[in-house]
């Protein structure tokens, strides 16, 4: 039996901007995680309320880590704050 194999996909290193912007998108979407949770948690009944603890905690350990790599890397979390209101005005206005 003869195996075909496939050659992988060339790994493109990202520079620093696009790093810090990723971690910037990443912090946003896990702080909305957790606040959809938070909801979900207030009205989760029998079981879900275990599972709705541990998703919260869960991203919460989450953002932690990605806020300590965020202040390793220098980027002000200000920045994010603002990127944030910029993501629901558009959210709002679509």
């Amino acid at each position: 039996m003869k195996e075909k194999y496939v050659k992988e996909a060339k790994i493109v290193k990202k520079d620093k901007e696009e790093m810090n912007k990723m971690l910037i998108q990443s912090i946003i979407h896990t702080n909305d995680r957790i606040q959809i949770a938070q909801k979900n948690y207030e009205f989760a009944e029998g079981e879900l309320i275990d599972y709705y603890l541990y998703e919260i905690k869960a991203n919460q350990s989450k953002l932690n880590y990605l806020i300590k790599k965020t202040k390793k890397n220098g980027i002000e979390l200000d920045r994010i704050k603002k990127l944030q209101m910029m993501n629901i005005e558009e959210n709002q206005v679509s």
